[in-house]
């Protein structure tokens, strides 16, 4: 069986397709050979500041071409890339790295001010890389990235160590409580659970080995597109363009490092995008506002798939895109950093998908707090689990590895925490992470699904739904809200719609209104933040 490394695929795509994009940004094109060129480069770098075998590498970039050439480096030396959230500030910058124990950061410049301020607090750190941006020259303490990149280099570049599928990627994962956690993918084991050179729902096989990845490959072949709206820096962004990559696609990031619904749809017909990857009502929102605005002013026919994943996607946005993109598909995946394909709802013109309701993945079950499986249509609650290509593990946090990742049926399997319910056809209805349920009068309820309801009301932009201590029901349920421009929902009208849709004690009985929810780039929310709003609010009243 082949044991893959995504290094050793990434050359062969790129001598199969040399002059094929491979990054686009703006009016950069970056193709096949020249990525391989500047990764190899990259990588000689990294070897000869004495990084060696796994040594870790962080990425501390907005998107752009830069971010995958770091990942697809560090896979050539041997060495094992680790995400940075964009948005961290000095004391999570510091837990992050020396957690990590990062031994190389290349950052943008515009983080030198950050960056001179935490790196006399990481010793562990050999080389410091800046990618010039406009925002601040590269300081003398920093070696220029491209500088690095563009030097001529004999390839492919390979540590003394040589390539495994047993080398890791790690994703750090925040979440919304305690700090972030590295989770161990193999590299073996992740480009297999991303569909190991294949893509299911463009109906492509994975791929036995490199001679059958190799055949699929040449100038001849279909060309395939992907744009990543979201931060590459997280899960979803990241592990997409992989997909892409592994097809001989090329990856398309925005130019500016705010969202902007023209420009997306702007690059989108520019560039023939084939696939748009987004996450959830953060992204989905705003490109329909602006699609129901101007409808026909961008040609977007090139589209065959929009694809979310870590937070719910409304049925009436899905709904409303498909309108405009009657040629689609909306792929709507359940996952996580830790587990991916646990689920999938694909929603095409005339049959879209319910909230929360999806296909349970092949290596997927859902099990009961006495670890046996929940009988499909019994009505029972348990925790969503995937067994099959996993990762190892968290890195350097055995307490929160033995949590995760358990036994059930003698396998081991990744439990993140998602509460569900099976239905009688087998498919899964979420309900939301067991962290944030509310108890109210001895029933839990899932914010999730309270969130859900409250989002179908028209006056209602976005929500979240948190629990507020009472003496007598020990929680009630309060709905921060965010409104709809120029609107001003009441308690009672949001309760009176609740209760049309879901059980009566799972209606909110408090209510704040907020200018924003505030969600981060990867559409999650901070529920801890939220609830101290809410809990301020509520008492003052």
């Amino acid at each position: 069986m082949t044991e893959w490394n995504f290094a050793d695929v990434y050359e062969l795509v790129a001598a199969k397709v040399p002059d094929r994009p491979c990054q686009v940004q703006g009016d950069r094109v970056i193709t096949w050979a020249q990525f391989d060129a500047r990764a190899n480069a990259l990588a000689a770098d990294m070897l000869s500041a004495g990084l060696t075998h796994q040594s870790k590498v962080a990425a501390y970039l907005f998107n752009g071409p830069e971010y995958l050439e770091v990942y697809i480096a560090a896979f050539k030396a041997g060495l094992a890339p680790v995400n940075t959230n964009y948005r961290y500030g000095h004391d999570e910058i510091v837990y992050l790295f020396d957690n990590a124990d990062a031994e190389a950061v290349v950052f943008h410049a515009a983080f030198v001010e950050l960056v001179e301020r935490v790196r006399h607090e990481l010793p562990k750190v050999r080389r410091w890389y800046c990618v010039a941006d406009g925002t601040a020259p590269v300081p003398e303490w920093a070696v220029d990235y491209e500088s690095v990149v563009t030097a001529s280099v004999a390839g492919p570049v390979r540590g003394p160590w040589g390539r495994s599928g047993d080398d890791l990627l790690l994703l750090y994962t925040g979440g919304t409580t305690g700090m972030p956690k590295g989770v161990m993918w193999r590299q073996d084991d992740l480009f297999n659970v991303l569909g190991a050179g294949g893509n299911a729902v463009l109906g492509i096989p994975p791929a036995a080995d490199m001679d059958e990845l190799g055949s699929r490959l040449g100038p001849d072949a279909p060309s395939f597109v992907l744009l990543s709206a979201c931060p590459l820096m997280h899960g979803t962004g990241q592990f997409s363009s992989l997909i892409a990559m592994n097809l001989g696609g090329a990856v398309v990031t925005l130019p500016s490092r705010h969202f902007d619904v023209h420009e997306l749809l702007r690059e989108v017909e520019r560039n023939k995008v084939n696939s748009i990857i987004i996450v959830g009502q953060a992204f989905a929102g705003p490109i329909l506002d602006t699609l129901d605005a101007a409808p026909g002013q961008y040609d977007l026919s090139s589209v065959i798939m929009m694809s979310s994943s870590g937070v719910m996607w409304a049925q009436d946005n899905k709904e409303g895109l498909l309108r405009h993109l009657p040629q689609a598909a909306l792929f709507d995946s359940f996952g996580s950093s830790e587990a991916v394909g646990m689920g999938a709802s694909v929603s095409t013109a005339g049959g879209a998908s319910q909230t929360a309701r999806f296909q349970i993945g092949p290596a997927c079950a859902v099990f009961d707090d006495l670890g046996q499986r929940v009988v499909p249509g019994s009505g029972e609650r348990g925790m969503v689990a995937v067994s099959g290509f996993i990762p190892l593990g968290y890195y350097k946090d055995e307490a929160k590895t033995a949590q995760t990742f358990r036994t059930y049926e003698g396998q081991r399997w990744t439990v993140p925490g998602d509460w569900a319910e099976v239905n009688e056809d087998g498919t899964l209805v979420l309900l939301g992470r067991g962290s944030v349920c509310i108890n109210t009068g001895g029933e839990k309820v899932f914010p999730e699904e309270v969130e859900e309801a409250l989002k179908q009301h028209p006056l209602v932009r976005d929500a979240v739904a948190v629990g507020i201590p009472d003496n007598r029901f020990g929680e009630t349920i309060c709905a921060v809200v965010e409104a709809v421009p120029g609107a001003a929902p009441d308690l009672a009208t949001l309760a009176d719609h609740v209760k049309e849709h879901l059980a009566h004690y799972k209606a909110p009985r408090h209510l704040v209104l907020v200018d924003t929810i505030g969600r981060a780039p990867n559409g999650k929310v901070d529920y801890k933040r939220l609830k101290g709003v809410a809990l301020d609010q509520v008492t003052a009243g």
